[in-house]
């Protein structure tokens, strides 16, 4: 299963086992990963499962889709490596991928 680590926002770091399939989104709601809201329960109807992708797997998860930018703009502090987390669907070669948890969210 591929690690995923989560960085709260006063830099608490938690290394998840993440199954494959399942959402970013869902991995953080099941290890009551702090910050991650997640009020439309993965519908990419809210921003309220935002994160920072590392930028050094911003090239493996690829960007965010008209819909999820759409979703982005009722983020908070959105940056170049935000995505949401319910559109990130876990694979293999996302074993070690690092996202940041916003201070707040949209």
């Amino acid at each position: 299963m591929p690690q995923i680590t989560f960085i709260e926002p006063d830099g608490t770091r938690q290394q998840v086992e993440a199954e494959i399939g399942a959402t970013l989104m869902e991995t953080a709601i099941r290890n009551g990963v702090r910050g991650i809201v997640a009020e439309c329960g993965g519908a990419c109807t809210c921003a309220t499962c935002h994160v920072y992708v590392d930028e050094e797997w911003i090239s493996t998860t690829g960007g965010p889709s008209s819909m999820e930018e759409d979703m982005l703009d009722f983020a908070f502090d959105v940056q170049e490596t935000s995505r949401l987390s319910c559109q990130i669907k876990i694979r293999d070669d996302l074993d070690g991928l690092v996202v940041r948890v916003p201070s707040r969210q949209g």
